[in-house]
């Protein structure tokens, strides 16, 4: 479902990226495809200093169909950024891509907690992001990091992923499913 960049797929990419349904929520917009190419370079140098993590979401036959990020890298967490092409919305990507890239940052490199800043506007990640049960609103718990986030004007809302409260959530479904094993 994921698998580290590669210049190889920006074609593809850019592609998908600048559909008028997408391009609005992507954090590194590019309006060239060479644009995209050097952004691209960019954030896989930025990878290897260690200020982020950007791999490519893939579908089941290995063609990248977006991208999911982590920003800002400080004290073991992030700002996650994920956009998947217009073609693919609604399919069921989503969330094995989450669940592999979470999977990576919390047991693999360390990190502690996951941020999601999204525009009050994007109603269809506010709901997807609403769904799942390790997320927390955190527009009051972290009422400093929400205002720096709209000290110009109210734009986003901040939700957080913590480690523990994942881990808790990955134990009680692989509890149920092996209550359901058994039941069968």
């Amino acid at each position: 479902m994921i698998k580290k960049r590669d210049l190889h797929e920006c074609h593809t990419l850019y592609d998908l990226m600048v559909h008028p349904d997408v391009f609005p929520f992507v954090r590194q917009k590019a309006n060239s495809y060479e644009e995209f190419l050097f952004l691209t370079k960019q954030t896989m140098e930025s990878e290897e200093r260690g200020e982020l993590i950007s791999r490519t979401i893939i579908d089941e036959w290995g063609s990248a169909i977006g991208t999911i990020n982590l920003f800002d890298i400080q004290e073991s967490a992030g700002f996650l950024g994920t956009w998947i092409g217009k073609p693919f919305h609604g399919k069921g990507y989503n969330k094995p891509a989450k669940d592999a890239f979470f999977h990576e940052l919390f047991y693999e490199l360390g990190m502690e907690t996951i941020f999601m800043r999204i525009r009050k506007v994007n109603t269809r990640s506010l709901k997807a992001a609403e769904k799942l049960p390790y997320v927390v609103c955190a527009n009051e718990t972290r009422k400093a990091l929400y205002d720096q986030l709209n000290a110009a004007e109210e734009v986003y809302d901040l939700y957080e992923i913590p480690k523990d409260l994942y881990t808790l959530h990955l134990y009680q479904t692989s509890e149920e499913q092996e209550d359901q094993a058994m039941e069968a």
